[in-house]
């Protein structure tokens, strides 16, 4: 039996997912400008998510190690679309849902903010995760949203909340 805990980042985390985000988006080609594990904010997720902008970064820990984690943050200045970001597992612990509790917890965040939609963009090799976005009803979209600064993506989805 797995201890699974599901706890927004604080700093003493954020080495550990940022080596998390940047070895998972090297395992699937995520490397360089217009993919994720390149923002700058990888380096110090605790200081760029927090309620006060209306978004949050949560850390999926199993028996005190983080193993993964996921985000929510406005896309836009509209206020009513939410993106959900970075959802990054450690291959040891695929398989677990630990996915799905980080993008339920998300989407939970998200609509204790109001936000009426949530989009995601990612790769067409992530095979799993888009998966669990369907599962969850998500929606592809034939093109990003205007506005996406992740250009190196290829599939794009839509959620209503």
């Amino acid at each position: 039996m797995i201890d699974l805990r599901i706890i927004p980042i604080t700093a003493e985390y954020d080495a550990a997912i940022e080596h998390i985000i940047t070895s998972v988006g090297k395992e699937f080609g995520a490397i360089g400008d217009g993919f994720g594990p390149s923002d700058a904010e990888v380096a110090q997720m605790s200081q760029h998510y927090h309620e006060l902008n209306n978004s949050q970064y949560f850390i999926a820990l199993i028996n005190d190690e983080v193993v993964g984690g996921s985000g929510i943050a406005p896309f836009d200045e509209t206020r009513n679309i939410c993106e959900l970001r970075k959802l990054f597992i450690l291959p040891k612990t695929r398989g677990l849902g630990v996915g799905k509790a980080l993008t339920l917890k998300c989407l939970e965040f998200a609509k204790q903010k109001n936000y009426q939609q949530c989009y995601l963009d990612t790769l067409a090799n992530m095979d799993a995760a888009i998966g669990l976005y369907l599962s969850l009803n998500f929606q592809h979209l034939d093109k990003p949203l205007t506005g996406t600064i992740h250009d190196g993506c290829d599939v794009w989805m839509l959620k209503n909340l």
